[in-house]
């Protein structure tokens, strides 16, 4: 096929040897199948922010912190330099996320770097060599379902421990090879602890998911994941090994507004009565 011209750079620097075919181009990227030496790994092209359609791109990136305060002051500026900035940071999120999540035994695709808007990685097949399929496309058995579901709920769990909202995963962004599901499209991944809509997404993400398998086993559409997970990673007690059962009561005990305004009232007052022996020392002096 003819070359991208994006991807022209990659071969004439070796980092591609030929590029194979194209495999799909979705609302922020369009992936190639390449070969590199021996090995065939596909091209994630990224578009310019003025064709990208991913909606609400400012929600994703709250949070996100720059370590070059030049970089960071121009940013927010939203100067021609901040905008290219903007740019790289919201690529290498994705090569960053991939790192962390294949540290924490989540099952993303190899990433093999970022280089000018273009990320090399897996391609990830199955035992034959073909394309591994989207979650989409991918009927099971109940049983099935169940299995693979709880499989996306400790990978979900994983990702959360180590501080990660994927933000927008659904039966889109899964592939399926011979061995289970694996997790892809990272570059609006957010952090957990730094951006006010993760909780919100972090829901969506897990009743997206549960939603599809739902179809296979009705079961699982009573679970409630996504509020287990948040509320134990709220109080500190999620980790990597915890058990999760699924189950989640609300907190329907209203709070005692009379006792919470009491107490502001006595801290008050203890704050005035320090403030007063200290102007009355004052004037002794």
């Amino acid at each position: 096929m003819k070359t991208p011209k994006r991807l022209q750079p990659l071969l004439d620097d070796g980092l591609i040897d030929e590029v194979i075919s194209q495999l799909m181009s979705g609302k922020e990227a369009t992936v190639y199948v390449v070969r590199c030496g021996d090995d065939i790994r596909c091209a994630k092209v990224y578009k310019e922010v003025n064709q990208r359609s991913f909606k609400k791109a400012a929600q994703y990136q709250e949070g996100r912190k720059s370590r070059n305060s030049r970089r960071a002051r121009a940013m927010e500026k939203g100067s021609s330099y901040g905008r290219k900035q903007q740019e790289e940071a919201w690529q290498n999120a994705e090569v960053d996320a991939l790192y962390l999540l294949a540290s924490a035994d989540v099952r993303v695709p190899t990433p093999f770097g970022c280089f000018e808007g273009v990320l090399l990685m897996e391609l990830v097949t199955n035992d034959d060599g073909d394309v591994a399929p989207r979650l989409n496309d991918v009927v099971m058995s109940p049983e099935q379902a169940i299995e693979d579901h709880e499989l996306m709920m400790v990978y979900v769990m994983r990702m959360l421990c180590v501080g990660i909202v994927h933000g927008d995963l659904s039966e889109f962004n899964v592939l399926v090879d011979d061995y289970g599901p694996v997790i892809i499209d990272l570059p609006q991944a957010v952090n957990a602890a730094a951006n006010n809509n993760a909780k919100a997404m972090h829901k969506r993400d897990v009743d997206n998911i549960t939603d599809y398998y739902g179809q296979f086993a009705p079961e699982l559409l009573k679970s409630r994941y996504g509020q287990e997970m948040w509320a134990l990673f709220e109080s500190g007690e999620l980790t990597s090994e915890t058990v999760l059962t699924g189950l989640f009561k609300e907190d329907t005990k209203a709070a005692d507004v009379d006792t919470v305004i009491e107490e502001i009232r006595a801290a008050f007052a203890e704050e005035q009565a320090r403030l007063e022996r200290i102007r009355e020392a004052n004037e002794v002096e």
